[in-house]
């Protein structure tokens, strides 16, 4: 495919890099020549100086042959009229923008992003990705990553194993032996933020970031193997009230009842904003870095301290701040891949990415034949992939031990009719069943290469 960028930040560089790697022809568009400059040295993509809802521009990208546009600018209005150019002028079967403000989403302007007015095929907003994923990481206490799969028949669980963890120095291959009736799959591990590539003899060792893939049914349990059974978080403490923090507020009055939740807010006026807007929640204005302020809001007895401010580093201070005034566990939103290395050593215990999420959720929509869900996980590690096996695919009718899969290539459940099967070397895939699955950076290609005509997964 070819598919014209409009955005060299963090998000843009980010979607141009799985794209490329992937072999799809990418060309970014940015109005900084230093980030172009960075696309040219780093990716095998073209880049682009100039306005990107501009039509000159876009025609210099090549947006008339172009199969999809996807907008991320760090401005809705140029995301959006570049979506309009394209539609109008060029005609571009797919256009993806990324919205920030709230106001433009609010349902009762919903009319406004139809093909008769602004044409833009997929609305992707980061705050609200970014709340949905900081309620599903509350939702499973100790876990780092949740993500739900299969109409939430299946879940993908992220855990870091400390020294507590019982099944330390436990190969892989025993999993199953110790808990025959715990349907449970490792499809990726992480060690010293390095990948690891699995295999049964391979033994679990403290530090290690496991992701597992298990039927939802079973994840207290699961959790329960690694060595976590907290209670869900009761009482929560946001730091910062911008609009995830006002996001997660409302979903959490809306949706979770029993939850007491406190917001810090430094603006004054954004805090007035704020709590007017919520019903149930406390908003403190003050600094999210004041002690004094941090026990005004009750910071000693809080179950989990989330930190969701415009500033990495502020996000960083402030959790570890909130974790040494009693504190148990910590949620800090960060923008800056440079920091994720050093949050397992500083002890906070979930980092949450917009850039990667937001990815995630465009990649989404970049897949090709019967993709029901991508996630990304960690910085250049892998993708989750959620598919529907069809009849034509070399998956379908022999048992998987049989089957030639990429190396990097992880199945990790399979959801038929309904009912979630553990794969085994003698499991067979049908048509019709959904099939979770992790894939590595460097297999992704190779499967999409291996699947897009027979099973059309990508």
């Amino acid at each position: 495919m070819k598919i014209v960028v409009c955005g060299a930040g963090q998000v843009g560089f980010n979607i141009a890099r799985h794209l490329s790697m992937e072999g799809n022809d990418v060309v970014v568009i940015d109005t900084s020549p230093d980030l172009i400059r960075r696309i040219n040295d780093n990716l095998d993509a073209q880049g682009v100086v100039g306005h990107a809802s501009r039509p000159d521009v876009l025609e210099r990208a090549g947006i008339g042959d172009a199969d999809m546009l996807i907008a991320v600018t760090h401005t809705d209005e140029v995301n959006m009229v570049a979506c309009q150019v394209a539609h109008s002028l060029f005609e571009v079967p797919t256009k993806i923008a990324r919205v920030r403000e709230q106001s433009y989403l609010d349902p009762a302007w919903s009319n406004l992003f139809s093909r008769d007015h602004l044409p833009i095929d997929v609305i992707i907003s980061p705050e609200v990705e970014v709340a949905r994923a900081i309620i599903r990481r509350l939702k499973v206490p100790g876990s780092f990553e949740m993500i739900p799969l299969a109409d939430d028949k299946v879940r993908l669980i992220g855990v870091r194993c400390d020294v507590h963890c019982p099944l330390i120095n436990t190969p892989i291959k025993q999993l199953t032996q110790l808990f025959p009736d715990l349907s449970i799959v490792i499809v990726g591990l992480m060690r010293q933020d390095e990948p690891v590539r699995l295999t049964g003899e391979d033994e679990l060792l403290v530090g290690d970031d496991v992701y597992f893939v298990v039927e939802t049914g079973h994840v207290s349990r699961a959790m329960a193997a690694f060595g976590y059974e907290e209670p869900e978080a009761r009482r929560l403490l946001i730091c910062g009230g911008g609009n995830v923090a006002l996001l997660l507020a409302q979903e959490i009055e809306a949706e979770e009842a029993g939850i007491t939740v406190k917001i810090i807010e430094g603006d004054a006026e954004r805090a007035a904003t704020v709590a007017s807007l919520l019903s149930g929640t406390v908003v403190l204005h003050g600094d999210v870095l004041d002690p004094e302020i941090l026990e005004e809001a009750g910071v000693s007895s809080t179950d989990t301290v989330v930190t969701v401010t415009h500033d990495d580093e502020t996000n960083i201070l402030a959790a570890l701040l909130a974790k040494r005034h009693g504190a148990r566990r910590a949620i800090t939103l960060l923008n800056k891949g440079t920091y994720e290395p050093l949050i397992a050593v500083l002890g906070i215990d979930v980092v949450v990415s917009p850039r990667n999420i937001t990815a995630s959720t465009i990649l989404q929509h970049v897949r090709r034949g019967r993709i029901h869900a991508v996630h990304t996980l960690r910085e250049g590690f892998g993708e989750l992939i959620e598919a529907e096996a069809l009849e034509t695919s070399s998956l379908v009718g022999q048992p998987l031990r049989d089957i030639d899969l990429p190396s990097g290539v992880m199945i990790g459940a399979i959801v038929r009719r309904g009912q979630v099967i553990s794969p085994r070397g003698n499991t067979v895939v049908e048509h019709k069943d959904r099939v979770v699955l992790f894939a590595t950076s460097d297999a992704v290609r190779k499967v999409e290469k291996l699947f897009s005509v027979r099973l059309e997964y990508f």
